[in-house]
């Protein structure tokens, strides 16, 4: 949280390494035990997410849909994004958003993710194209139901947006 605080006090670019350590009462030599470079620490849990997005999938029963077993996979973060974690996940949003680097390496982590659940789709069965179909759909329906989390005046639970979009979706796909 140190870095975030220092991240809204004078911005990403400005804070150093050293200001994020001193902060969290670390050394400089501490923090990149943690970290690889303070981009990081907004990135950190990225691959945690990902591992229990694709397990989610994966424990989806044989005979779900590739949609509903995409759902598994996007009801996997409930507890990931809990309740302790929007006013981190809001700091960090308004971060990322701020700076294009950032932006962009957030993208390279959604497109890797995609990918990650494309494959576990086609180890399912499911063929291509409609494998990365799929998951480009799961990850557009992630990315709405974080913003939508983030969001200043959302109340629900991550689970409930996500799955509030989930049903949304399925109604725009029958009306068209």
């Amino acid at each position: 949280m140190a870095a975030m605080e220092l991240f809204a006090e004078v911005g990403y670019e400005q804070t150093t390494v050293a200001a994020i350590a001193e902060r969290a009462g670390l050394t400089s030599r501490t923090f990149f035990r943690h970290f690889a470079d303070k981009r990081e620490v907004l990135f950190s849990g990225s691959d945690v997410l990902q591992a229990s997005m694709v397990a989610a999938l994966r424990s989806a029963p044989v005979d779900a849909s590739a949609m509903d077993a995409m759902a598994f996979a996007l009801q996997a973060p409930a507890d990931f994004f809990s309740e302790d974690r929007r006013d981190f996940a809001r700091m960090r949003a308004s971060v990322i958003a701020a700076n294009g680097e950032l932006h962009e390496r957030e993208l390279i982590k959604l497109a890797r993710l995609s990918a990650a659940l494309a494959e576990a789709l086609r180890a399912r069965g499911i063929g291509e194209p409609d494998a990365s179909l799929v998951a480009e759909a799961g990850i557009a329906v992630f990315r709405v139901a974080f913003a939508q989390w983030v969001g200043p005046s959302e109340r629900r639970t991550y689970g409930d947006v996500v799955g509030a979009l989930l049903a949304r979706l399925k109604t725009l796909a029958a009306l068209h």
